[in-house]
């Protein structure tokens, strides 16, 4: 995500002049999930230095804006009128906009938004980022400059897209045509999902974009680094099955010459496409003439980058999390291309060992590192070794959420978003049904005020206290992870079987609840005592963890002495 202000910290340059990068995105098929649902998951980080507490909302039509301006960009749109409900994550302080983070609507369709994406000079040549330039001098005199509004963003695209779609492929239409018309002034990925597949969005340049379906059998790794490393040009200008992606897309790259793939037989080199008969790939238009711009490309070669940044930055973690869900896959400490973590050669997608759960996912971006001389929390690899790579699970997670639409519940309990604040590697989930009217008070009242009563802050605290005596309390925070996450799967579970075929149709409908069968407002209600019941219980779990944490920790401070009174 972009970087944006905290309440807590000194003012910063104004975000979309900003260009540090935070988040991780994990996203899994169907066929590689354990219950046979897509998965989306990603954190949401700060910049460095920076927090953003936030808060679970539910947001009903009746409160959904009809006229939107950002607060970034300074651009108004008007909303369509006919808004579905839906779960979303936004700043407990409104100052910089929402940013929504991601969420459910009452159609089961789920979106993430979004994980900022590295580009090169190529693509910002061609289609400048549309960024807000503030009016300057005074109307009528010569040296008047009127305001110029900038695109929208990561603050804006929940709330402009979620409400809106009934298939994930709907959300990819909907933001493409977004971008096509307003820009945005940040390179980014977003995801969306449904009962049956998950689909990735790139952004390319200011107004173009690129998304491709996740393979079912696949999972999908996104640090901050544009990633799809093999699109089908022809699939996104005809069924569009699998690729989609603006209209003009091919005339863009041929224009600037962006598709860097060496073709007519060159099966070698920097950009080749493997697999690709590279000899053949050639498209002629209408008028049979032949276009420079082949059947199928490689976007990350097009339109990402390969920097030392990169190499410290985003590579390791693909790096990472990959060498975690596909152990014997390769040699990781090896001296193959995908071995090492400055490779730019991992796949953008690949096949897990084994199907994947919601706690894999949740260790994924929790990680640090373990088991390698990169862990900053290990005694093996030296200091350098131990601070040479930023970790996925880092001290400036705002928040994780992991969206789920399961294909075999009823509809009026398929979606499930899995939530937890501040630093991973410290933290647990919460499951949160969403086809409900309010989200647990636990999840929601976050405020500036540092409280207890806050899921937010006590897991923030929990963190700080923790990170300088990792070894001392993880085993209890482990143990509290491992407890807290069987009571999420327990109460997961006994609602399913409460709820069981009552749930007939759309959640919810429409979001207002006209027309709606009693049935489907009683599993509501009972998805909402759910939520309240869970939350309250890792509540409980929680307040003892912090209060364990802080003895330990207290009994380890600098100025502790051994000897008492008398």
């Amino acid at each position: 995500m972009a970087e944006h202000a905290d309440p807590h910290r000194a003012a910063i340059a104004p975000h979309a002049e900003e260009t540090l990068m935070p988040c991780t995105t994990l996203l899994v098929g169907r066929a590689a999930s354990a219950d046979g649902s897509p998965i989306i998951a990603r954190t949401e980080d700060s910049s460095n230095g920076n927090f953003d507490p936030k808060r679970v909302v539910v947001v009903h039509p009746e409160d959904q804006p009809r006229t939107y301006t950002s607060v970034i960009g300074r651009r108004t749109i008007e909303l369509p009128g006919d808004p579905l409900r839906y779960t979303s994550i936004p700043n407990a302080l409104p100052d910089e906009g929402i940013w929504g983070c991601a969420g459910i609507n009452a159609a089961n369709v789920a979106m993430s938004a979004t994980e900022t994406l590295t580009t090169n000079a190529r693509v910002l040549g061609a289609d400048p980022l549309v960024e807000h330039i503030p009016g300057s001098g005074t109307g009528g005199e010569a040296d008047h400059r009127p305001e110029q509004a900038g695109g929208f963003g990561e603050e804006d695209f929940v709330t402009l897209v979620l409400p809106y779609i009934r298939s994930a492929r709907e959300g990819v239409e909907r933001l493409g045509a977004l971008l096509a018309e307003h820009g945005t002034y940040e390179m980014n990925g977003i995801a969306f999902s449904d009962a049956q597949d998950a689909w990735w969005l790139e952004t390319v340049g200011g107004h173009h974009w690129i998304a491709k379906r996740v393979p079912e059998d696949h999972y999908v790794t996104m640090p901050n680094q544009l990633g799809i490393d093999f699109f089908d040009l022809e699939d996104a200008e005809g069924e569009g099955r699998d690729h989609l992606a603006s209209p003009d897309l091919r005339e863009f790259l041929e224009t600037h010459h962006l598709d860097l793939t060496l073709r007519a037989g060159a099966g070698a080199g920097f950009s080749a496409v493997a697999g690709t008969d590279q000899a053949a790939d050639t498209t002629a238009d209408a008028t049979g003439t032949t276009s420079t711009v082949g059947r199928t490309f490689n976007p990350r070669e097009a339109f990402g980058s390969h920097s030392d940044h990169d190499h410290v930055y985003n590579t390791p973690r693909a790096w990472s999390m990959q060498r975690m869900l596909n152990p014997t896959s390769e040699d990781w400490d090896g001296p193959g291309r995908h071995s090492n973590p400055d490779s730019d050669d991992l796949p953008w997608s690949r096949r897990p060992e084994r199907r994947l759960t919601v706690e894999d996912v949740k260790d994924v971006l929790s990680s640090h590192y373990q088991g390698t001389v990169f862990d900053p929390y290990s005694p093996r690899g030296t200091d350098a070794e131990r601070r040479a790579f930023r970790p996925i699970g880092i001290n400036r997670h705002n928040a994780l959420a992991i969206l789920q639409v399961r294909p075999d519940r009823p509809e009026a309990s398929r979606g499930l978003q899995w939530v937890c604040f501040a630093s991973n590697p410290f933290n647990t989930l919460i499951p949160m049904f969403t086809n409900v009217g309010e989200a647990p008070a636990y999840l929601s009242t976050t405020t500036a005020r540092v409280d207890t009563d806050s899921f937010y802050w006590t897991s923030r605290l929990i963190a700080t206290l923790a990170d300088a005596h990792f070894s001392e309390v993880i085993p209890e925070i482990e143990k509290y992870q491992l407890a807290t996450q069987a009571l999420g799967r327990a109460a997961v579970h006994a609602a399913d079987q409460e709820v069981g075929s009552a749930g007939g149709g759309m959640a919810d409908g429409d979001g207002s609840g006209a027309g709606k069968a009693p049935a489907d407002s009683d599993v509501s209600a009972r998805l909402a005592a759910t939520n309240t019941r869970i939350a309250e219980q890792i509540r409980e779990q929680t307040d003892t963890l912090l209060a364990s944490v802080l003895h330990t920790t207290s009994n380890l401070m600098t100025n502790r002495f051994s000897r008492s009174d008398g």
